[in-house]
């Protein structure tokens, strides 16, 4: 086992970031390369020592149960908008369904009426975005949500960059390359809840909780509770579900669409979804509830195309320049 490497966990990789934010030099590519090579062979990552302190962390959580605990009719003065491509505020348990390229209204219609994703969620972003401003709760309502969601907003932003940086290394390219793409901030802060729920609707597929799909942005940030739930499908046997179980301290990566294109499909971007968490303990027939936190990214005015090093004569480039805002705002137009 290497000097990065703490084991995997169903063949995602489980590796110590603090290799490269505060490693030698040798031992920074060697971080790089072994993150690299599993964003290549699954499209995931565990990162521990990520650089997101652990206090942030458990403050979040107990700032998003404060928030989901509030009664309804108070979440919704924070409204999300009826567009998907307004990813801001509230949005009520079953009003979402995530879906896999498909755009037709119709068929979306008669997709998210079959069964409902169960899920309560709340979306934040750059306090100063002009395209998508944020919308939160009225002042009074519940005192430092905001500043404790801005807090964390750029606590990952920063970790976001370095996870970055150490992509490029791994590609040979400079350092910086990426970083440069993703400085207007445009990102998104997605707290999500399950709530208990009865344990057949789930298994009779009457209720779901998020469908199989794929991330639209560069790279995803995920903190889960210990609950668990979480799949990834095996790139070796599509249709296939492996379960990505909760590891303490650590931060699941994993790359997104646009990466994978960015990539010149070196990267996955793998298909995954949430359902019932495995060996999980029933109570009164109804699941446990469940609490995590996606941070995500693109950079909607950059305009990019295939990295260097990821095509060659005999590899040519399969994919045209494209802007981020292009490529993205349909994705998020057919996930609400």
């Amino acid at each position: 086992m290497s000097s990065v490497s703490l084991g995997d966990a169903e063949g995602i990789s489980v590796l110590d970031f603090g290799a490269f934010l505060n490693g030698s030099e040798s031992t920074k590519a060697e971080l790089a390369w072994a993150m690299l090579d599993s964003f290549k062979r699954v499209g995931f990552v565990y990162l521990v020592n990520h650089g997101i302190p652990a206090d942030k962390v458990r403050n979040m959580f107990q700032w998003s149960k404060r928030f989901f605990d509030l009664p309804s009719e108070v979440k919704l003065l924070a409204p999300h908008p009826p567009s998907g491509t307004h990813h801001r505020g509230y949005s009520a348990p079953g009003v979402e369904k995530v879906v896999q390229h498909i755009y037709d209204e119709e068929n979306l219609k008669n997709i998210r009426a079959k069964a409902p994703n169960v899920k309560e969620s709340f979306e934040s972003g750059w306090e100063e975005s002009k395209s998508m401003p944020n919308i939160w709760l009225p002042d009074g309502v519940l005192p430092g949500f905001k500043e404790a969601c801005m807090d964390f907003f750029w606590t990952c932003h920063e970790t976001e960059l370095n996870i970055l940086r150490a992509l490029c290394l791994a590609l040979g390219i400079p350092e910086d390359l990426l970083v440069k793409y993703h400085k207007a901030h445009d990102n998104q802060l997605r707290l999500l809840h399950y709530p208990s729920v009865p344990v057949r609707d789930l298994e009779e597929d009457k209720i779901s909780r998020i469908d199989a799909h794929s991330d639209f942005g560069s790279i995803t940030l995920l903190l889960q509770d210990n609950v668990g739930g979480l799949e990834v499908e095996d790139p070796n046997k599509p249709g296939h579900f492996i379960s990505a179980p909760p590891i303490e301290g650590a931060l699941i990566v994993n790359a997104g669409d646009f990466l994978m294109r960015w990539s010149n499909d070196l990267i996955r971007s793998t298909i995954h979804r949430v359902r019932a968490p495995p060996q999980m303990k029933p109570i009164n027939g109804m699941t446990p509830e469940r609490y995590f936190f996606f941070f995500f990214f693109l950079e909607f005015l950059a305009v990019v195309e295939c990295l260097p090093g990821t095509y060659s004569d005999d590899n040519p480039p399969k994919y045209e320049p494209i802007s981020a805002s292009q490529y993205v705002l349909h994705r998020l137009a057919a996930s609400y």
